[in-house]
């Protein structure tokens, strides 16, 4: 059983629909705040089947998530930024097989996530192949808004474009560092 308990670090979730900019987003505040990155398993997962993917294949993904954060939650001190999360994938469930397995609402409960940056659809979708859901993206949106405040988690939106968008997630990061006592040493990103 995972446990909320974890003080001395900062979970940052950068969550939100296809082709919104979540890894620009991550790779631009990992090097900002010196921060632990956990990249999205998904995209590569999915890249390197020949089939379609199926229930179990999404289940697999689920599982390396919650594994991913089992094995970063305990750094201490650091920021640790997740390139989109378990919440994602239940949506996902729930979305293409209007099913999720009771495990991963478990999971969800008992993951502590200080701050989840929701980025607002507002950039052009493009397609790569793994994407599927252009024609929806506000819909996914404000399913995971919906998602996260079931869960009671603190989310922010974060819109506009290049600099702007990383500024505004600054923004909000630097909103919870200022009340968090062990971050004495990154208080020189407050500034930045």
């Amino acid at each position: 059983m995972m446990s909320k308990q974890h003080k001395d670090n900062l979970i940052v979730v950068v969550s939100g629909p296809e082709s919104c900019g979540k890894t620009h987003l991550v790779e631009g505040l990992s090097s900002v705040y010196d921060a632990i990155v956990v990249p999205e398993y998904a995209r590569s997962y999915i890249e390197d089947l020949d089939r379609p993917y199926t229930y179990e294949d999404v289940e697999i993904i689920a599982r390396w998530q919650q594994k991913q954060y089992v094995n970063v939650i305990n750094e201490k001190g650091k920021i640790i930024l997740f390139d989109t999360f378990l919440i994602i994938t239940k949506v996902w469930f729930d979305y293409v097989y209007k099913r999720c397995p009771d495990w991963i609402i478990e999971s969800i409960k008992e993951m502590k996530v200080d701050l989840i940056l929701l980025c607002l659809p507002d950039l052009p979708w493009v397609s790569d192949g793994v994407r599927e859901n252009g024609h929806i993206r506000n819909e996914l949106f404000d399913r995971y808004k919906k998602e996260f405040e079931s869960f009671g988690i603190d989310y922010k939106i974060v819109e506009g474009l290049g600099k702007s968008r990383i500024e505004l997630a600054k923004y909000h990061i630097n909103q919870l560092l200022s009340n968090k006592p062990n971050y004495d040493k990154q208080s020189d990103c407050l500034d930045s």
